[in-house]
């Protein structure tokens, strides 16, 4: 069995492995997972027509996906954590990450444990774009404040605005760490602009869509997002200059507005962070898409 350091090359063969199966859950795409390159030691192998994928970085290593393949084997997963326990030298860091509730059953049954990691935000797209109704009231608010109080320029993004967007991720950054001295957070924006960065490298590349947001010329607000399935997109990133009131909802507003293909919107995890918790629930989800973690039994 050979273990394949991750390159834009791969994309054909782990399109055709995440597409064995619909899936919900925002890192079952490329670019999700090819944005930590910098940030992890991304390694893959195929084992028993499987696709399992590791990242390792200076605390060890784990499965960030369960293993891909047509059928579950569980054969697959022994081999992915005696792969992993090489790595490791303590094999309770062994894990796999990211399994889809639908596959919890088949975890329990091969004797792993598994418990809650974290959950997707899933809502509906028609919500997010007209924001009709009381459940609302606030967010409509704050876009009609934003529309008409500046003058803008919405517009998708070119590779020119590189440059641009990580400069205000930037600011967005200070500001944010100037409110939150907490370490573990300012790492977490620490690691976020290098995906950041990571990702617009490489834009050309990667399915993502685009847009960014100019007062006076200048970009103070940004957005990506990707197809997960043919009825959802993710939202990956939304920043904005948080001196501008009601752009955030403007941006957010008008990016799914355009996604009027698909039905659900994923605004992904919230990180653990409960600010970004309550945020993400005054969109009112229709659901919270569960993402576990199975590890040996203790």
């Amino acid at each position: 069995m050979k273990i394949k350091r991750l390159s834009l090359k791969d994309k054909k063969v782990f399109r055709k492995y995440l597409g064995l199966a619909e899936h919900e859950l925002s890192v079952f795409a490329f670019e999700n997972i090819y944005i930590w390159k910098g940030l992890f030691q991304i390694e893959w192998a195929i084992i028993e027509d499987s696709l399992s994928v590791f990242f390792r970085d200076k605390l060890g290593c784990f499965l960030y996906l369960a293993p891909l393949g047509a059928k579950k084997d569980p054969v697959a997963v022994e081999g992915s954590f005696e792969i992993m326990d090489r790595f490791n030298k303590n094999r309770e860091i062994s894990r796999v990450e990211n399994v889809e509730e639908k596959e919890v059953d088949f975890y329990r049954r091969a004797g792993y444990q598994c418990q809650v990691k974290s959950y997707d935000y899933l809502c509906l797209g028609s919500d997010l774009a007209k924001l009709k109704g009381n459940k609302f009231k606030s967010q409509r608010a704050s876009y009609n404040y934003f529309t008409r109080h500046y003058a803008f320029e919405y517009s998708p993004f070119t590779l020119k605005d590189k440059g641009e967007c990580l400069k205000l991720y930037d600011s967005w950054t200070k500001a944010r760490q100037d409110h939150n001295a907490d370490r573990i957070y300012q790492g977490m924006l620490e690691d976020s602009r290098n995906s950041l960065k990571n990702m617009l490298d490489n834009y050309a590349d990667l399915n993502l869509v685009g847009r960014v947001v100019r007062i006076d010329k200048k970009i103070r607000g940004f957005t990506f997002g990707f197809k997960l399935n043919p009825h959802t997109f993710c939202i990956l990133y939304e920043i904005t200059d948080l001196s501008v009131k009601g752009l955030a909802q403007f941006i957010f507003r008008k990016f799914s507005g355009d996604l009027a293909d698909y039905k659900y919107i994923n605004i992904m995890d919230d990180s653990g962070l409960e600010n970004l918790k309550k945020v993400k629930l005054s969109y009112h989800p229709v659901r919270l898409i569960p993402a576990y973690i199975a590890k040996r039994q203790d």
